[in-house]
């Protein structure tokens, strides 16, 4: 169906300030960025104040229209805009010639081209890249660049190829002239064209004083290639081999590990176990000094460092003794059957009269129950590791001496 818009540019009557002028690229894709908003539309759609953002939101639309009666889908989304043309002239494109200054043999090709871009240069001419190869006289050459390994003619080759092939060494090394001259290799080939490029750097210095040209070390290439030939040629029988060796060295570190760990371990527990003597031959040494009723009172004083820290019953209102000998919750049910186990076979009370000197008493025997279920412990898993390593130096003597 055709639209007033069209009907006015059949009759070419295109009235309005916005019409004139030719018809620019802005005005095709951001036709609706340059209308601006009115003064009053801002005033009559002005949010009310205390209405949240979020209600006044699903009142209006971005264009400012009512919310529909019905489900629809009229916002454009992500949706491509729409060209709006107007009836503005369109840009005039001619079908001329041009050239480009990125190739050496001056082809002129056609293609269309705004009036406003005739006579430029073609626009993909600036990617074309090229290595600035260095060029030498014959007196800088006999002076500097006189190598007992490489003639003047063989060196001009070398500078030419790298010229036309843009320092493909690959390209280059495929396409040099082994005949002629003598057979060289990839590395032969960088290391005198670099170390070429290094002396004509020191005799012209650049504008900075100072050259960044790339230092090529053909001896760490050569074992490099050489060290990938190596890998590259391994047989399946190697490979498998140097994954084992792989995966016995992370074994051996992992065990490493372990032993530092338990080596810590056991070494807190001897330090502990130490204090803990220590602080029984004070507890002893201080009963037969102080009077009976001053035990309690004694005994509070003496820090705890066995293997289990009672918690202090300090609350509010009544409590009975007996609860001082509660285990606290973070000894585990196999210390708590340890401990069982122990007592059972010493002959002592689980559950003890719960007088003052009993209770402390009691507590401290468990927690140096503890103490010497995790020496115990810790003692047989250095055992184990001992044997281990035992079988294993043992098995290694074998391999030596077969």
């Amino acid at each position: 169906m055709a639209t007033g818009a069209d009907a006015r540019e059949i009759l070419e009557w295109c009235g309005g300030e916005n019409d004139s002028g030719p018809l620019s690229k802005k005005d095709i894709i951001n036709a609706d960025m340059k209308k601006a908003k009115k003064a009053t539309d801002a005033l009559m759609y002005k949010r009310p104040q205390g209405m949240p953002r979020e209600v006044y939101a699903l009142l209006y639309s971005d264009k400012k229209d009512a919310p529909p009666l019905l489900p629809s889908d009229t916002t454009q989304g992500y949706r491509t805009a729409k060209a709006k043309l107007g009836c503005k002239k369109v840009r005039p494109w001619k079908w001329m010639p041009f050239t480009n200054s990125a190739r050496r043999d001056g082809v002129v090709l056609y293609h269309w081209r705004l009036l406003t871009e005739e006579g430029k240069d073609y626009a993909w001419s600036k990617y074309n890249k090229t290595v600035q190869v260095p060029v030498y006289s014959e007196q800088e050459y006999q002076q500097h660049l006189n190598d007992d390994g490489w003639t003047k003619s063989e060196t001009d080759h070398l500078l030419d190829l790298a010229q036309r092939f843009d320092l493909r060494f690959i390209v280059i090394h495929d396409r040099y002239d082994h005949q002629q001259y003598r057979k060289r290799s990839v590395e032969d080939l960088k290391e005198r064209y670099y170390s070429v490029c290094a002396k004509l750097a020191k005799l012209r210095p650049s504008a900075g004083g100072v050259s960044d040209n790339y230092v090529f070390d053909a001896s760490h290439e050569r074992r490099r290639k050489d060290q990938l030939e190596r890998l590259f040629n391994r047989t399946p029988e190697q490979v498998a081999e140097e994954e084992y060796l792989v995966q016995e060295l992370r074994k051996m570190e992992t065990q490493k590990k372990e032993r530092a760990r338990v080596a810590q371990d056991v070494q807190k527990l001897i330090t502990a176990a130490d204090t803990s003597a220590e602080t029984q031959c004070a507890k002893r040494k201080a009963t037969k000094r102080k009077l009976p009723h001053k035990l309690g009172a004694e005994t509070a004083v003496v820090p705890e460092t066995t293997g289990i820290k009672f918690p202090d019953c300090r609350s509010s209102g009544v409590t009975l003794r007996s609860q001082r000998m509660k285990l606290p919750t973070s000894v585990g049910q196999k210390k708590i059957k340890a401990i069982e186990q122990i007592l059972a076979e010493l002959e002592v009370d689980v559950n003890p009269i719960p007088t003052e000197e009993v209770v402390q008493m009691y507590n401290d025997l468990r927690s140096d129950l503890v103490l010497l279920y995790q020496l115990k412990q810790a003692l047989g898993s250095c055992q184990y590791e001992e044997q281990t390593l035992r079988h294993r130096h043992d098995a290694l003597l074998k391999m030596g001496g077969g």
